[in-house]
């Protein structure tokens, strides 16, 4: 067995350590769905990091079903190797941060879509800062998803994220930025973008067509609170402007994002004192492990240029 899982594994790459903190996670949460949030991804998917992993050793490291979730006498082993390779690597990082005078390194930062048009969000200039703070350091910039982001950094794949605020976890490190003021947005070819709104309320609007985001958000809660039944779902804000633009669909966008579209008339919001939400923006670190020193500098950075809001 011993050799059947030295031939299994060979060298330990990127992808095997993703894997074991997944399994280290799942363990320590007590079981897959239990780790769903913690992990931000699907049961299905926790399910099947696990199988990869298990292929990977060559051995069955937990037992899942009615009886719910329990680790196999092998499984028991990796868990505790795998606390120690995990913690081991961790620190290895630091360290080697720490010895260095002068951060260096690649640092990935990523941030939810159509923030930079926001006036309250000061992002370049927290990298300004931290560019000046740190030459040394290779900035990677991203954009994604709400959802990307938080299992991004759960993951190491991004140190830092901006994201808006919508739940939270023990896990992660919250740091308030900015807010966001999103209304609700018809086309132009919409039966309200002529028409009198002043009679609409949450009940009525609800005979209209609605477009939401996909995923745990702002935007979904406000649509599950007033029961909007989404009649098209997009997954990020430029998917959700696309389909208001049809003039088929009703939907929040940022304010700011829209007024390029209101300007030109292909857009107009509707009734704004009633439908209408915001959302703090955040800034999100990993908690364990300890954050690198570029990490705690971005992070600082962060606070600095939106400090006077």
């Amino acid at each position: 067995m011993k050799q059947k899982s030295r031939a299994a594994l060979g060298q330990i790459s990127d992808m095997d350590l993703r894997l074991l903190r997944v399994f280290r996670t799942v363990v320590d949460c007590g079981g897959m769905a239990a780790a769903e949030l913690e992990l931000n991804i699907g049961t299905s998917t926790v399910s099947r990091h696990i199988k990869d992993l298990e292929t990977r050793l060559g051995l069955t490291l937990c037992r899942r079903g009615r009886a719910g979730f329990a680790l196999t006498a092998e499984g028991e082993q990796i868990y505790a190797q795998t606390t120690q390779l995990l913690s081991a690597t961790d620190a290895f990082r630091s360290s080697v941060d720490e010895i260095h005078q002068r951060m260096g390194g690649q640092l990935h930062v990523a941030v939810f879509d159509k923030t930079a048009s926001n006036p309250a969000s000061h992002i370049a200039q927290a990298i300004a800062l931290f560019t000046d703070l740190a030459p040394d350091v290779k900035l990677n910039l991203h954009v994604a998803t709400l959802n990307g982001i938080e299992r991004g950094v759960l993951d190491g794949q991004f140190q830092v994220g901006v994201i808006p605020g919508h739940r939270s976890s023990d896990t992660l490190e919250y740091t308030r930025l900015f807010d966001e003021a999103m209304l609700l947005y018809c086309g132009a070819g919409h039966a309200l973008f002529a028409g009198d709104a002043d009679d609409l309320d949450w009940d009525s609007l609800r005979q209209h067509a609605f477009a939401g985001l996909g995923y745990h958000s702002p935007n979904m809660e406000i649509s599950q609170s007033q029961r909007m039944v989404r009649s098209a779902t997009g997954f990020d804000q430029e998917s959700i402007a696309t389909l208001i633009l049809s003039g088929r669909f009703l939907g929040f966008l940022p304010i700011h994002y829209a007024q390029s579209f209101v300007a030109a008339g292909q857009m107009r919001a509707v009734k704004p004192a009633l439908f209408h939400y915001e959302c703090d923006f955040f800034g999100i670190v990993r908690r364990s492990p300890q954050p690198s020193r570029a990490t705690r500098a971005f992070q600082a950075c962060l606070e600095q240029a939106h400090a006077a809001q």
